[in-house]
């Protein structure tokens, strides 16, 4: 996914309705990003399509402390959704499954941010 394709989802609701961004912070324990890379990839992503939130894009921090990161940014119809979402998700059998059997060797994200954004007008 290039650039353009990535303003173009942010910028292109599904049927024209209006959306909430949610932007997440992972903090990752040392060496642990890769695990957390993987069970997004393999599981996450489609759990939380599944739960209604839409994947928009995904990064890995460039950071000169040694923290690993991983950046995220989600779209809901709103706030509300957004919270029956994480709830329902966090409820889910198969994400519980795929969050035990990857941390098997120890927790993985060390702390969690969450930002809820709305876009300008005059965005690109």
């Amino acid at each position: 996914m290039n650039a353009s394709d990535i303003l173009s989802e942010i910028n292109t609701p599904p049927s024209g309705q209006q959306r909430v961004f949610e932007l997440r912070t992972y903090t990752c324990f040392p060496d642990r990003l890769p695990n957390l890379i993987a069970r997004f990839k393999d599981h996450t992503l489609k759990l939380f399509e599944k739960h209604h939130m839409r994947n928009v894009v995904y990064f890995t921090s460039i950071e000169k402390d040694g923290q690993s990161k991983l950046v995220y940014l989600l779209a809901h119809k709103s706030e509300e959704d957004a919270v029956k979402s994480w709830t329902a998700f966090r409820n889910d059998p198969i994400w519980i499954a795929a969050r035990d059997a990857s941390e098997k060797d120890g927790k993985i994200v060390e702390k969690v941010e969450s930002v809820f954004l709305n876009s300008l007008s005059f965005s690109a």
